[in-house]
């Protein structure tokens, strides 16, 4: 699937992930490929990601908004 992790400032991250993790108001929740279509709103925690080599990688945030639709993860942070 495709991630892209955006901040007013720039483009944080966009390329391949296998899984990604995101602070969500009712808890952490992960995203797989194929995953149902979603837009959920988040709070501050960490997003986690895992690219096809096997490499996790984290990132804090204040906030925001994620939306999931077709294989694609759209995260909008602040």
């Amino acid at each position: 699937m495709t991630l892209k992790i955006i901040s007013a400032e720039r483009v944080v991250f966009e390329g391949d992930a296998v899984s990604v993790t995101l602070p969500g108001e009712l808890g952490l929740f992960t995203v797989l490929p194929r995953h149902a279509s979603l837009v959920s709103s988040l709070v501050p925690g960490k997003i986690s990601y895992t690219v096809p080599a096997g490499d996790r990688h984290e990132l804090r945030v204040e906030g925001g908004i994620v939306d999931v639709d077709r294989d694609i993860v759209s995260v909008c942070i602040y």
